[in-house]
């Protein structure tokens, strides 16, 4: 695994999550459809939820390369893949966050 493939594989998990509340599969989703909204309230939660979670991620995945803090430190961390590459560290993660994440978001 790579920078690119790890932050294409949170953001793949943060759409699945997505995904599951817009179909009611989590207590949150179940909390959501409890709220009775109309379709584009939904669709207006939904895309606040994503957005909040899209920030989160993005600052997890800075944080990780040592690019930000994650809380009240700011650390560098040595992650490393299975063949003993590391994919944190070098601004690769940083920037593939904020391709994948970022970018990708104001071109949808």
């Amino acid at each position: 695994m790579d920078a690119k493939t790890l932050v294409a594989n949170c953001k793949k998990q943060k759409d699945q999550y997505l995904d599951s509340l817009h179909h009611g599969q989590t207590q949150v989703g179940q909390q959501l459809q409890a709220l009775a909204l109309n379709a584009q309230q939904k669709a207006q939660v939904l895309a606040l939820l994503d957005g909040a979670l899209t920030d989160q991620l993005y600052g997890l995945l800075l944080g990780l390369d040592g690019a930000a803090s994650i809380g009240d430190e700011q650390h560098d961390f040595a992650l490393y893949n299975e063949a003993g590459e590391a994919i944190s560290g070098s601004g690769e993660l940083e920037a593939q966050a904020y391709a994948q994440l970022i970018e990708a978001a104001t071109t949808d």
